[in-house]
Protein backbone atom coordinates (compact mmCIF):
# COMPACT_ATOMS: atom_id res chain seq x y z
CA UNK A 1 0.00 0.00 0.00
CA UNK A 2 1.38 3.32 -0.75
CA UNK A 3 2.59 5.57 2.10
CA UNK A 4 1.87 8.12 -0.97
CA UNK A 5 -1.65 7.65 -1.69
CA UNK A 6 -0.10 7.06 -4.90
CA UNK A 7 -2.43 6.09 -7.58
CA UNK A 8 -0.87 3.11 -9.15
CA UNK A 9 -3.54 2.35 -12.09
CA UNK A 10 -1.67 5.84 -13.17
CA UNK A 11 1.81 4.55 -12.38
CA UNK A 12 0.97 1.08 -14.81
CA UNK A 13 -0.22 3.65 -17.42
CA UNK A 14 3.17 6.27 -16.83
CA UNK A 15 4.63 2.63 -17.66
CA UNK A 16 2.87 1.92 -20.51
CA UNK A 17 3.64 5.42 -22.23
CA UNK A 18 7.38 4.68 -21.33
CA UNK A 19 7.72 1.41 -23.12
CA UNK A 20 6.46 2.85 -26.35
CA UNK A 21 8.83 5.62 -26.29
CA UNK A 22 12.07 2.89 -25.73
CA UNK A 23 9.86 0.44 -28.58
CA UNK A 24 10.42 3.44 -30.83
CA UNK A 25 13.89 3.60 -29.91
CA UNK A 26 14.41 0.15 -29.80
CA UNK A 27 13.43 -0.26 -33.66
CA UNK A 28 16.36 2.20 -34.33
CA UNK A 29 18.50 0.69 -32.68
CA UNK A 30 18.02 -2.80 -34.41
CA UNK A 31 18.63 -1.40 -37.49
CA UNK A 32 22.04 0.09 -36.79
CA UNK A 33 25.63 -0.46 -35.32
CA UNK A 34 28.87 1.54 -34.42
CA UNK A 35 32.58 1.90 -34.98
CA UNK A 36 32.24 1.39 -30.58
CA UNK A 37 30.22 -1.28 -30.99
CA UNK A 38 32.45 -3.41 -33.75
CA UNK A 39 35.89 -2.30 -31.15
CA UNK A 40 33.31 -4.14 -28.58
CA UNK A 41 33.29 -7.16 -30.49
CA UNK A 42 36.78 -7.13 -31.40
CA UNK A 43 37.11 -7.08 -27.69
CA UNK A 44 35.31 -9.50 -26.69
CA UNK A 45 36.35 -12.00 -29.16
CA UNK A 46 40.11 -11.68 -27.31
CA UNK A 47 41.72 -8.95 -29.59
CA UNK A 48 43.96 -6.38 -27.31
CA UNK A 49 46.77 -4.57 -27.19
CA UNK A 50 48.50 -1.43 -29.23
CA UNK A 51 50.44 -1.04 -31.84
CA UNK A 52 54.05 0.77 -31.75
CA UNK A 53 52.06 4.18 -31.43
CA UNK A 54 49.85 3.13 -28.77
CA UNK A 55 47.08 2.81 -30.92
CA UNK A 56 44.58 -0.12 -29.65
CA UNK A 57 44.58 -2.96 -31.80
CA UNK A 58 40.65 -2.92 -31.91
CA UNK A 59 40.86 0.77 -33.11
CA UNK A 60 43.36 -0.53 -35.63
CA UNK A 61 41.25 -3.15 -36.68
CA UNK A 62 37.98 -1.39 -37.26
CA UNK A 63 39.61 1.61 -39.20
CA UNK A 64 40.73 -0.87 -41.75
CA UNK A 65 37.17 -2.74 -41.96
CA UNK A 66 35.52 1.20 -42.38
CA UNK A 67 38.59 2.15 -45.09
CA UNK A 68 37.92 -0.85 -47.03
CA UNK A 69 34.25 0.16 -47.13
CA UNK A 70 33.07 -3.26 -45.11
CA UNK A 71 31.70 -1.67 -42.46
CA UNK A 72 28.41 -2.67 -43.06
CA UNK A 73 29.34 -6.29 -42.62
CA UNK A 74 30.49 -5.83 -39.41
CA UNK A 75 33.69 -7.44 -37.33
CA UNK A 76 32.08 -10.49 -36.36
CA UNK A 77 31.64 -11.15 -40.12
CA UNK A 78 34.67 -10.43 -41.47
CA UNK A 79 36.75 -11.69 -38.49
CA UNK A 80 34.93 -15.09 -38.84
CA UNK A 81 35.41 -14.95 -42.57
CA UNK A 82 39.09 -15.04 -42.19
CA UNK A 83 39.65 -17.26 -39.12
CA UNK A 84 37.75 -19.21 -42.12
CA UNK A 85 40.59 -18.91 -44.42
CA UNK A 86 43.71 -18.16 -42.68
CA UNK A 87 43.73 -20.20 -39.53
CA UNK A 88 44.52 -17.21 -37.18
CA UNK A 89 43.30 -16.77 -34.17
CA UNK A 90 40.78 -12.57 -33.72
CA UNK A 91 44.12 -11.85 -32.03
CA UNK A 92 46.53 -12.69 -34.60
CA UNK A 93 44.15 -11.49 -37.30
CA UNK A 94 44.38 -7.98 -35.67
CA UNK A 95 48.29 -8.09 -35.01
CA UNK A 96 48.30 -8.97 -39.06
CA UNK A 97 46.01 -5.78 -40.48
CA UNK A 98 48.33 -3.91 -38.10
CA UNK A 99 52.09 -5.03 -39.25
CA UNK A 100 49.94 -4.76 -43.10
CA UNK A 101 50.66 -7.94 -43.55
CA UNK A 102 46.40 -8.86 -44.11
CA UNK A 103 43.78 -6.93 -45.79
CA UNK A 104 39.71 -8.70 -45.03
CA UNK A 105 38.77 -7.16 -48.48
CA UNK A 106 40.75 -9.34 -50.08
CA UNK A 107 40.27 -12.53 -48.78
CA UNK A 108 37.53 -15.13 -50.09
CA UNK A 109 33.94 -14.85 -48.53
CA UNK A 110 32.09 -17.63 -47.07
CA UNK A 111 28.43 -17.65 -45.87
CA UNK A 112 27.20 -15.60 -42.51
CA UNK A 113 26.52 -18.81 -41.46
CA UNK A 114 30.35 -20.44 -41.50
CA UNK A 115 31.73 -17.25 -39.92
CA UNK A 116 29.50 -17.26 -37.22
CA UNK A 117 30.69 -21.04 -36.94
CA UNK A 118 34.19 -20.24 -37.19
CA UNK A 119 34.23 -17.76 -34.33
CA UNK A 120 31.63 -19.50 -31.95
CA UNK A 121 34.86 -20.64 -29.78
CA UNK A 122 35.86 -17.67 -29.12
CA UNK A 123 32.33 -16.24 -28.48
CA UNK A 124 31.96 -19.16 -26.01
CA UNK A 125 35.37 -18.47 -23.88
CA UNK A 126 34.11 -15.11 -23.34
CA UNK A 127 30.60 -16.19 -22.25
CA UNK A 128 32.39 -18.45 -19.85
CA UNK A 129 34.57 -15.87 -18.32
CA UNK A 130 32.09 -13.26 -17.69
CA UNK A 131 30.56 -15.98 -16.13
CA UNK A 132 32.77 -17.39 -14.37
CA UNK A 133 33.35 -13.58 -12.96
CA UNK A 134 29.78 -13.41 -11.45
CA UNK A 135 30.32 -17.01 -9.65
CA UNK A 136 33.84 -15.07 -8.38
CA UNK A 137 31.28 -12.62 -7.37
CA UNK A 138 28.81 -14.56 -5.85
CA UNK A 139 31.44 -16.39 -3.65
CA UNK A 140 32.88 -13.53 -2.04
CA UNK A 141 29.36 -12.31 -1.22
CA UNK A 142 28.40 -15.42 0.47
CA UNK A 143 31.77 -15.74 2.46
CA UNK A 144 32.45 -12.08 3.24
CA UNK A 145 28.91 -10.36 3.37
CA UNK A 146 28.36 -7.14 2.47
CA UNK A 147 27.04 -3.77 4.10
CA UNK A 148 23.37 -2.89 4.92
CA UNK A 149 21.72 -0.75 2.30
CA UNK A 150 21.83 2.00 1.44
CA UNK A 151 25.45 1.41 0.96
CA UNK A 152 28.11 4.00 1.01
CA UNK A 153 29.42 5.41 -1.86
CA UNK A 154 32.78 7.20 -1.71
CA UNK A 155 35.12 8.35 -4.86
CA UNK A 156 37.97 8.18 -5.62
CA UNK A 157 40.00 10.61 -8.16
CA UNK A 158 44.09 11.70 -8.01
CA UNK A 159 44.81 10.38 -11.31
CA UNK A 160 47.17 8.00 -10.21
CA UNK A 161 45.82 4.66 -9.84
CA UNK A 162 48.19 3.44 -7.53
CA UNK A 163 47.42 6.60 -5.45
CA UNK A 164 43.81 5.84 -5.77
CA UNK A 165 44.40 2.36 -4.60
CA UNK A 166 45.77 3.64 -1.40
CA UNK A 167 42.72 6.18 -0.70
CA UNK A 168 40.18 3.35 -1.75
CA UNK A 169 41.30 1.06 0.56
CA UNK A 170 41.28 3.34 3.81
CA UNK A 171 38.18 4.41 2.72
CA UNK A 172 36.83 1.02 2.62
CA UNK A 173 38.82 0.59 6.04
CA UNK A 174 36.45 3.75 7.12
CA UNK A 175 33.34 1.92 5.97
CA UNK A 176 32.35 2.90 2.40
CA UNK A 177 30.91 -0.22 0.59
CA UNK A 178 31.38 1.16 -2.87
CA UNK A 179 34.70 2.88 -4.33
CA UNK A 180 34.07 4.84 -7.46
CA UNK A 181 36.99 5.65 -9.36
CA UNK A 182 36.15 9.16 -11.40
CA UNK A 183 37.76 9.46 -15.02
CA UNK A 184 39.88 11.59 -15.68
CA UNK A 185 38.21 14.75 -17.10
CA UNK A 186 37.49 14.39 -21.16
CA UNK A 187 38.02 10.73 -21.43
CA UNK A 188 34.44 10.18 -22.19
CA UNK A 189 35.25 12.09 -25.60
CA UNK A 190 38.02 9.93 -26.77
CA UNK A 191 37.23 7.75 -29.15
CA UNK A 192 39.53 5.03 -27.95
CA UNK A 193 40.60 3.23 -24.50
CA UNK A 194 44.22 4.05 -23.54
CA UNK A 195 45.84 1.11 -22.79
CA UNK A 196 47.84 -0.01 -19.57
CA UNK A 197 48.20 1.26 -16.11
CA UNK A 198 48.02 4.78 -15.83
CA UNK A 199 49.49 7.08 -13.24
CA UNK A 200 48.62 10.77 -14.91
CA UNK A 201 44.82 12.17 -15.16
CA UNK A 202 42.74 15.39 -14.40
CA UNK A 203 40.51 15.59 -11.88
CA UNK A 204 40.16 11.81 -12.31
CA UNK A 205 42.26 8.72 -13.58
CA UNK A 206 42.15 7.34 -16.80
CA UNK A 207 39.72 3.92 -17.07
CA UNK A 208 42.09 1.52 -18.63
CA UNK A 209 41.42 -2.84 -18.33
CA UNK A 210 44.82 -2.52 -16.21
CA UNK A 211 43.31 0.33 -14.24
CA UNK A 212 40.30 -1.91 -13.24
CA UNK A 213 42.59 -5.45 -12.75
CA UNK A 214 44.44 -3.29 -10.43
CA UNK A 215 41.70 -1.55 -8.55
CA UNK A 216 39.88 -4.86 -8.47
CA UNK A 217 42.89 -6.92 -6.63
CA UNK A 218 43.10 -4.07 -4.20
CA UNK A 219 39.28 -4.10 -2.95
CA UNK A 220 39.74 -7.60 -2.89
CA UNK A 221 42.47 -7.73 -0.91
CA UNK A 222 40.78 -4.91 2.10
CA UNK A 223 37.15 -6.71 1.54
CA UNK A 224 39.41 -10.02 3.26
CA UNK A 225 40.88 -7.99 5.58
CA UNK A 226 37.23 -5.66 6.69
CA UNK A 227 35.25 -9.11 5.99
CA UNK A 228 32.61 -7.80 3.51
CA UNK A 229 32.84 -7.20 -0.20
CA UNK A 230 33.55 -4.04 -1.56
CA UNK A 231 31.59 -3.04 -4.90
CA UNK A 232 34.06 -0.98 -7.57
CA UNK A 233 32.31 1.25 -10.05
CA UNK A 234 33.01 3.07 -13.45
CA UNK A 235 31.95 5.07 -15.68
CA UNK A 236 30.35 3.06 -19.57
CA UNK A 237 29.55 6.30 -20.76
CA UNK A 238 30.76 8.56 -23.27
CA UNK A 239 31.81 7.48 -27.01
CA UNK A 240 33.39 4.20 -25.83
CA UNK A 241 30.63 3.23 -23.56
CA UNK A 242 30.33 -0.82 -25.08
CA UNK A 243 34.01 -1.07 -24.80
CA UNK A 244 34.02 0.17 -20.91
CA UNK A 245 31.15 -2.29 -20.22
CA UNK A 246 33.58 -4.95 -21.74
CA UNK A 247 36.35 -4.25 -20.02
CA UNK A 248 34.05 -4.13 -16.54
CA UNK A 249 32.29 -7.71 -17.76
CA UNK A 250 36.15 -9.08 -17.99
CA UNK A 251 37.77 -7.97 -14.85
CA UNK A 252 34.81 -7.82 -12.30
CA UNK A 253 33.18 -4.70 -11.63
CA UNK A 254 30.28 -4.40 -9.74
CA UNK A 255 28.16 -0.80 -10.69
CA UNK A 256 28.69 1.06 -14.04
CA UNK A 257 27.46 4.61 -14.40
CA UNK A 258 25.78 3.80 -17.71
CA UNK A 259 23.14 6.52 -19.49
CA UNK A 260 23.28 7.66 -23.14
CA UNK A 261 20.99 10.27 -21.70
CA UNK A 262 23.63 12.23 -19.57
CA UNK A 263 26.12 11.98 -22.31
CA UNK A 264 23.83 13.64 -24.82
CA UNK A 265 23.00 16.53 -22.71
CA UNK A 266 26.13 16.70 -20.69
CA UNK A 267 28.63 15.70 -23.20
CA UNK A 268 27.08 16.57 -26.17
CA UNK A 269 27.27 12.94 -27.71
CA UNK A 270 25.27 12.45 -30.68
CA UNK A 271 22.20 10.62 -29.83
CA UNK A 272 21.71 8.51 -32.55
CA UNK A 273 25.53 6.81 -31.82
CA UNK A 274 25.18 6.63 -27.89
CA UNK A 275 21.52 5.25 -28.03
CA UNK A 276 22.87 2.47 -30.04
CA UNK A 277 26.12 2.05 -28.12
CA UNK A 278 24.21 2.22 -25.09
CA UNK A 279 22.16 -0.79 -25.77
CA UNK A 280 24.90 -3.56 -26.01
CA UNK A 281 26.66 -1.92 -23.37
CA UNK A 282 23.97 -2.92 -21.48
CA UNK A 283 23.34 -6.32 -22.60
CA UNK A 284 26.70 -6.87 -21.42
CA UNK A 285 26.35 -5.40 -17.97
CA UNK A 286 23.01 -7.00 -17.48
CA UNK A 287 24.99 -10.21 -18.09
CA UNK A 288 27.75 -9.87 -16.16
CA UNK A 289 25.85 -8.84 -12.94
CA UNK A 290 26.75 -5.42 -13.13
CA UNK A 291 24.77 -2.79 -11.57
CA UNK A 292 23.74 0.31 -13.84
CA UNK A 293 23.75 3.73 -12.52
CA UNK A 294 21.36 6.46 -14.94
CA UNK A 295 22.08 9.95 -14.69
CA UNK A 296 19.09 11.66 -13.91
CA UNK A 297 20.41 13.71 -10.83
CA UNK A 298 22.17 15.43 -12.68
CA UNK A 299 19.46 16.75 -14.53
CA UNK A 300 18.97 18.50 -11.23
CA UNK A 301 22.33 20.79 -11.55
CA UNK A 302 21.04 22.59 -14.23
CA UNK A 303 17.41 23.03 -13.75
CA UNK A 304 15.30 23.53 -10.90
CA UNK A 305 14.81 20.74 -8.42
CA UNK A 306 11.43 21.74 -7.90
CA UNK A 307 10.15 22.50 -10.64
CA UNK A 308 11.34 20.13 -12.47
CA UNK A 309 11.20 17.23 -10.81
CA UNK A 310 8.72 15.17 -13.25
CA UNK A 311 11.18 15.11 -15.74
CA UNK A 312 13.37 12.57 -13.29
CA UNK A 313 10.69 10.41 -12.86
CA UNK A 314 10.03 10.44 -16.59
CA UNK A 315 13.34 9.84 -17.35
CA UNK A 316 13.64 6.60 -14.93
CA UNK A 317 10.72 5.51 -16.28
CA UNK A 318 12.28 5.33 -20.13
CA UNK A 319 15.53 4.03 -18.78
CA UNK A 320 13.80 1.61 -16.79
CA UNK A 321 12.44 0.00 -20.22
CA UNK A 322 15.41 0.27 -22.14
CA UNK A 323 16.84 -1.59 -19.39
CA UNK A 324 14.31 -4.25 -19.42
CA UNK A 325 15.10 -4.61 -23.52
CA UNK A 326 18.52 -4.85 -22.78
CA UNK A 327 18.22 -7.84 -20.61
CA UNK A 328 18.79 -5.70 -17.37
CA UNK A 329 16.62 -6.97 -13.89
CA UNK A 330 14.99 -4.34 -12.17
CA UNK A 331 17.49 -5.88 -8.93
CA UNK A 332 20.03 -3.63 -11.28
CA UNK A 333 19.10 -0.68 -12.03
CA UNK A 334 20.12 2.03 -10.11
CA UNK A 335 18.01 4.60 -11.08
CA UNK A 336 18.98 7.91 -10.72
CA UNK A 337 17.91 10.97 -8.20
CA UNK A 338 19.00 13.67 -6.16
CA UNK A 339 18.53 15.78 -3.12
CA UNK A 340 19.64 18.77 -4.96
CA UNK A 341 16.29 21.86 -3.76
CA UNK A 342 17.52 25.23 -2.51
CA UNK A 343 17.84 25.45 1.02
CA UNK A 344 16.17 28.88 1.50
CA UNK A 345 12.78 26.67 -0.10
CA UNK A 346 10.28 26.29 2.61
CA UNK A 347 9.38 22.85 3.37
CA UNK A 348 11.88 21.57 1.17
CA UNK A 349 12.46 18.89 3.38
CA UNK A 350 9.22 17.85 2.68
CA UNK A 351 9.19 17.93 -0.53
CA UNK A 352 12.60 16.03 -1.28
CA UNK A 353 11.07 13.37 1.52
CA UNK A 354 7.76 12.94 -1.33
CA UNK A 355 9.85 12.63 -3.97
CA UNK A 356 12.54 10.19 -2.57
CA UNK A 357 9.50 7.93 -1.16
CA UNK A 358 7.80 8.16 -4.83
CA UNK A 359 10.55 7.11 -6.40
CA UNK A 360 10.96 3.99 -4.11
CA UNK A 361 7.51 2.69 -4.28
CA UNK A 362 7.48 3.07 -7.91
CA UNK A 363 10.59 1.08 -8.27
CA UNK A 364 10.43 -1.30 -4.95
CA UNK A 365 13.31 -3.54 -6.80
CA UNK A 366 15.58 -1.18 -7.87
CA UNK A 367 19.15 -0.16 -5.82
CA UNK A 368 18.19 3.16 -6.30
CA UNK A 369 20.76 6.22 -6.60
CA UNK A 370 20.24 8.61 -4.68
CA UNK A 371 22.56 11.77 -4.97
CA UNK A 372 23.98 14.36 -2.54
CA UNK A 373 23.95 18.11 -2.59
CA UNK A 374 26.07 19.84 -4.38
CA UNK A 375 24.03 22.51 -6.40
CA UNK A 376 23.93 24.93 -3.11
CA UNK A 377 26.85 23.67 -1.31
CA UNK A 378 28.74 26.91 -1.14
CA UNK A 379 31.91 26.05 0.75
CA UNK A 380 30.35 27.02 3.97
CA UNK A 381 31.43 23.14 5.82
CA UNK A 382 29.42 23.87 8.71
CA UNK A 383 26.07 23.96 6.34
CA UNK A 384 27.41 21.69 4.04
CA UNK A 385 27.12 19.03 6.93
CA UNK A 386 24.09 19.70 7.80
CA UNK A 387 22.83 19.84 4.56
CA UNK A 388 25.09 16.45 4.07
CA UNK A 389 22.64 14.88 7.07
CA UNK A 390 19.26 16.09 6.02
CA UNK A 391 19.93 13.72 2.95
CA UNK A 392 20.84 11.16 4.95
CA UNK A 393 18.14 11.17 6.81
CA UNK A 394 15.68 10.77 3.51
CA UNK A 395 18.37 8.57 2.10
CA UNK A 396 17.20 6.21 5.42
CA UNK A 397 13.70 6.76 5.68
CA UNK A 398 13.03 5.92 2.41
CA UNK A 399 14.79 3.30 1.69
CA UNK A 400 17.50 4.17 -1.05
CA UNK A 401 19.74 1.51 -2.41
CA UNK A 402 23.40 3.15 -3.38
CA UNK A 403 24.07 6.02 -1.94
CA UNK A 404 26.66 8.79 -2.91
CA UNK A 405 28.04 10.41 0.03
CA UNK A 406 28.22 14.04 0.23
CA UNK A 407 30.89 15.84 1.40
CA UNK A 408 31.22 19.00 3.66
CA UNK A 409 34.32 20.44 1.77
CA UNK A 410 31.85 20.09 -1.79
CA UNK A 411 32.77 23.15 -3.89
CA UNK A 412 36.30 23.36 -2.57
CA UNK A 413 38.65 20.48 -3.37
CA UNK A 414 38.43 16.90 -4.22
CA UNK A 415 37.75 15.07 -0.93
CA UNK A 416 40.73 14.18 1.41
CA UNK A 417 40.40 10.72 3.15
CA UNK A 418 39.35 13.60 6.18
CA UNK A 419 36.20 14.59 4.28
CA UNK A 420 35.49 11.18 3.54
CA UNK A 421 35.72 9.91 7.36
CA UNK A 422 34.09 12.96 8.26
CA UNK A 423 30.93 12.20 5.90
CA UNK A 424 31.09 8.22 6.39
CA UNK A 425 30.53 8.94 10.29
CA UNK A 426 28.06 11.48 9.56
CA UNK A 427 25.84 8.36 7.21
CA UNK A 428 26.83 5.83 9.51
CA UNK A 429 25.51 7.87 12.95
CA UNK A 430 21.99 8.43 11.14
CA UNK A 431 21.41 5.50 9.65
CA UNK A 432 21.97 3.56 12.82
CA UNK A 433 20.08 6.05 14.86
CA UNK A 434 16.93 6.35 11.98
CA UNK A 435 17.42 2.41 10.70
CA UNK A 436 13.48 1.97 10.98
CA UNK A 437 11.70 4.98 10.96
CA UNK A 438 10.16 4.80 7.38
CA UNK A 439 8.56 1.52 9.16
CA UNK A 440 7.20 3.80 11.70
CA UNK A 441 6.03 7.18 10.56
CA UNK A 442 3.11 7.81 8.03
CA UNK A 443 2.72 10.37 6.03
CA UNK A 444 -0.50 12.82 6.40
CA UNK A 445 -3.67 11.86 4.12
CA UNK A 446 -3.41 14.93 1.91
CA UNK A 447 -0.85 16.80 3.37
CA UNK A 448 2.26 18.47 2.19
CA UNK A 449 3.76 14.81 1.74
CA UNK A 450 1.17 13.29 -0.17
CA UNK A 451 -0.45 16.31 -2.32
CA UNK A 452 3.67 17.12 -3.70
CA UNK A 453 4.80 13.08 -4.51
CA UNK A 454 0.72 13.00 -6.42
CA UNK A 455 1.82 16.58 -8.37
CA UNK A 456 5.01 14.78 -9.54
CA UNK A 457 3.48 11.66 -10.79
CA UNK A 458 0.52 13.94 -12.78
CA UNK A 459 3.13 15.64 -14.28
CA UNK A 460 5.42 12.83 -15.37
CA UNK A 461 2.16 11.35 -17.36
CA UNK A 462 1.79 14.79 -18.74
CA UNK A 463 5.02 14.84 -20.10
CA UNK A 464 4.58 11.37 -21.41
CA UNK A 465 1.69 11.65 -23.06
CA UNK A 466 3.41 14.57 -25.13
CA UNK A 467 7.04 12.35 -25.31
CA UNK A 468 5.19 9.69 -27.30
CA UNK A 469 4.10 12.05 -30.15
CA UNK A 470 7.17 13.41 -29.85
CA UNK A 471 9.45 10.43 -29.50
CA UNK A 472 12.77 10.66 -28.00
CA UNK A 473 15.21 12.02 -30.14
CA UNK A 474 12.94 15.04 -30.65
CA UNK A 475 12.13 15.26 -26.99
CA UNK A 476 16.00 15.98 -26.76
CA UNK A 477 16.32 18.18 -29.01
CA UNK A 478 13.50 20.64 -27.56
CA UNK A 479 15.31 20.42 -24.33
CA UNK A 480 13.01 18.29 -22.42
CA UNK A 481 15.65 16.98 -19.93
CA UNK A 482 18.29 19.43 -18.02
CA UNK A 483 16.58 22.53 -20.08
CA UNK A 484 19.62 21.32 -22.69
CA UNK A 485 18.48 21.27 -26.25
CA UNK A 486 20.72 19.07 -28.11
CA UNK A 487 20.07 18.40 -32.09
CA UNK A 488 20.08 15.16 -33.67
CA UNK A 489 22.77 15.27 -36.01
CA UNK A 490 24.10 17.62 -33.80
CA UNK A 491 27.13 16.40 -31.27
CA UNK A 492 30.04 14.20 -31.25
CA UNK A 493 30.20 10.89 -33.01
CA UNK A 494 27.90 10.85 -35.88
CA UNK A 495 30.23 9.85 -38.49
CA UNK A 496 31.29 6.51 -36.59
CA UNK A 497 27.47 5.40 -37.09
CA UNK A 498 26.19 3.08 -39.77
CA UNK A 499 23.42 0.57 -40.66
CA UNK A 500 23.70 -2.77 -40.67
CA UNK A 501 24.31 -5.04 -43.91
CA UNK A 502 22.92 -8.38 -45.13
CA UNK A 503 26.28 -10.24 -43.97
CA UNK A 504 26.28 -8.72 -40.28
CA UNK A 505 25.83 -10.24 -36.69
CA UNK A 506 26.89 -9.44 -33.36
CA UNK A 507 26.65 -13.43 -31.97
CA UNK A 508 27.40 -11.57 -28.17
CA UNK A 509 23.85 -10.21 -28.03
CA UNK A 510 21.90 -13.11 -28.46
CA UNK A 511 24.34 -15.30 -26.03
CA UNK A 512 24.74 -12.87 -23.17
CA UNK A 513 20.03 -12.71 -23.61
CA UNK A 514 20.47 -15.91 -23.28
CA UNK A 515 22.79 -17.73 -21.90
CA UNK A 516 23.05 -18.79 -17.95
CA UNK A 517 23.59 -16.01 -15.36
CA UNK A 518 24.94 -17.82 -12.36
Amino acid sequence: MSKLGLDFKKVEYARSLARKIAEDVQNFVDKRSTVSVERTICRLLGIDGIDEYEVPLPNIVVDHIKEKGLLQQGAAFLIGNAIIETGFTPQEIAEKISKGELDLSRIKVHSKEKANEAILPFVDSMIKRIQDNRRKRNEYLEKLGEGPQPYLYVIVATGNIYEDVIQAQAAARQGADIIAVIRTTGQSLLDFVPYGPTTEGFGGTMATQENFRIMRKALDEVGEEVGRYIRLVNYASGLCMPEISAMGAMERLDVMLNDALYGILFRDINMQRTIIDQYFSRVINGFSGIIINTGEDNYLTTADAYEEAHTVLTSDLINEQLALMAGIPEEQMGLGHAFEMNPDLTNGFLYELAQAQMIREIFPKAPLKYMPPTKYMTGNIFKGHVQDALFNVVSIWTKQGIQLLGMLTEAIHTPFMSDRYLSIENARYIFNNMKNIGDEIEFKKDGIIQKRAQQVLDESVQLLEKMVHDGLFVSLSKGTFANIKRPIDGGKGLDGVFEKGDNYFNPFINKMLEAERP
